[in-house]
């Protein structure tokens, strides 16, 4: 197993300043296991307050450990999506189908409703991808 980190997609430290224990993505062999990914923008630390620019950052997160790997979006064979609101569901579908539209095939995809760890988040997603 290999970890994978990239400074394009954002990597959260505690209020203490310590790292989590986890990887922004774990390769084993030609699959690729993304850790959550927020909204967070990389560059600025800054998290859009409207839903779907917040699912736009959190897939293009997604696509940045992908590409970390050696993938890019149409490598991506499955995501879990967390939503905190059920309301949201319709516009993420928007969302999703407008990231996904030019890859020849959709992931298989699971969406759930969930309390988010970090207050203001209103979406969450991880992917496995077959990358390199």
């Amino acid at each position: 197993m290999e970890p994978v980190r990239t400074d394009l997609a954002p990597f959260v430290r505690f209020a203490d300043g310590s790292e989590p224990p986890l990887s922004q993505g774990v390769r084993n062999g030609p699959l690729l296991f993304t850790s959550g990914q927020g909204p967070l923008d990389p560059a600025t630390g800054a998290m859009p307050a409207d839903f779907g620019a917040q699912a736009r950052q959190v897939l293009a997160n997604v696509e940045a450990v992908v590409a970390a790997a050696g993938g890019d979006r149409s490598s991506i064979t499955r995501c879990i999506c967390y939503l905190s609101d059920r309301s949201h569901f319709a516009e993420f579908n928007n969302v999703y189908r407008e990231f996904f539209a030019d890859c020849p095939t959709l992931p298989a995809r699971t969406t759930v409703v969930a309390r988010l760890v970090r207050e203001g988040v209103l979406v969450e997603a991880d992917a496995v991808a077959v990358v390199g």
